[in-house]
């Protein structure tokens, strides 16, 4: 009998499509295809995050408590609060699940807010959002020990306010340069180690010249103690190395030795390149997010994350990704 009817009803759609102008049949088709994107990136939640427990108190005595924008809200029978599969992750409370995964691909492929806006049909305010509720976890897919080889040396970019309503010294025309040569204080310092063979970590380490303060900060505790650092000839590793015991071989880059045996710094160098190529596209970003910037550029380069279900995964806080449809 629902096969008779599911036929009637397409029989019914059929014979009055003819008659839609062509604006109609796109309106239909995008009314379709934003019905079956909604259904995909819920069944991925659902898929993701299972709901075995109460968020709030712990407690595995939950029922059913209605559906809400097509996705499944339980309460808690010892708290009494309801949740569903996003509380008490970044995206809770984002709406227009529908585009969700549209904008993650948007992201994987390096588009501007107001590009990824364009694309997807959000305002641009909440693609800006959506970037950086979408990156707070995914930033931190990071390997927990670099080992072995480990090559490390330090960028710089110029302090940026982008998008500050109220900044701290006179503006700078379109980004401007700083008031002196070299590195001083008006420049953000990144810090980058990569492991031989795979493997990065990153960070925003102060304004300024690295010091060994700052390596002692942000190096240490991600080098495991039989790693071998292989840096340039910054006094500033010299100093980190031989506090901490770490092995430490330096290539004295100024004097033009890019290469000693096995030892060399060009993985990080190339790795350095192609993140200020990639921050180009962007025209500036600000300080305050470059962290979220370097998790994003290390998602894109390591190639880990490649779909927009894997993306979403790892903005839920699931490294351990399950097979899910692309």
């Amino acid at each position: 009998m629902e096969t008779k009817r599911y036929a009637k009803a397409c029989a019914h759609v059929r014979s009055w499509l003819p008659a839609l102008t062509d604006a109609q049949r796109a309106g239909l088709r995008a009314l379709l295809d934003n019905c079956a994107a909604l259904a995909q990136c819920l069944q991925l939640i659902a898929q993701l995050r299972p709901v075995t427990c109460c968020p709030h108190c712990g407690d595995a005595r939950l029922y059913r408590h209605g559906i809400v924008s097509g996705l499944q809200r339980y309460r808690c029978r010892e708290c009494q609060r309801s949740f569903n599969a996003l509380t008490n992750t970044p995206l809770a409370f984002l709406r227009r699940r529908d585009a969700w995964l549209p904008y993650l691909q948007s992201m994987l492929d390096s588009r501007t807010v107001r590009a990824a806006a364009t694309g997807t049909g959000i305002h641009r305010n909440t693609s800006f959002r959506w970037r950086h509720r979408f990156l707070t976890e995914a930033r931190n897919d990071r390997p927990e020990e670099l080992k072995h080889i480990v090559e490390a040396d330090e960028t710089y970019l110029l302090e940026s306010q982008k998008g500050s309503r109220h900044l701290t010294r006179p503006a700078r025309r379109r980004g401007g340069v700083a008031h002196s040569r070299g590195i001083t204080n008006e420049h953000d310092c990144l810090l980058v180690a990569r492991q031989r063979g795979g493997g990065t970590c990153d960070w925003v380490a102060g304004r300024g010249q690295i010091t060994t303060a700052k390596l002692q900060r942000w190096l240490r505790p991600a080098l495991a103690s039989s790693a071998v650092l292989v840096s340039d000839g910054a006094a500033a590793y010299h100093s980190f190395a031989a506090a901490t015991g770490i092995r430490h071989e330096a290539v004295n880059v100024r004097a033009g030795i890019r290469v000693r045996g096995i030892y060399h710094v060009q993985g990080v160098n190339a790795y350095h390149s192609r993140l200020h190529q990639w921050l180009r596209t962007f025209r500036g970003v600000a300080s305050r997010y470059l962290v979220n910037y370097l998790g994003w550029r290390y998602a894109l380069d390591g190639g880990s994350i490649a779909t927009p279900a894997v993306l979403l995964a790892a903005a839920l806080g699931i490294r351990t990704v399950p097979a899910v449809p692309p």
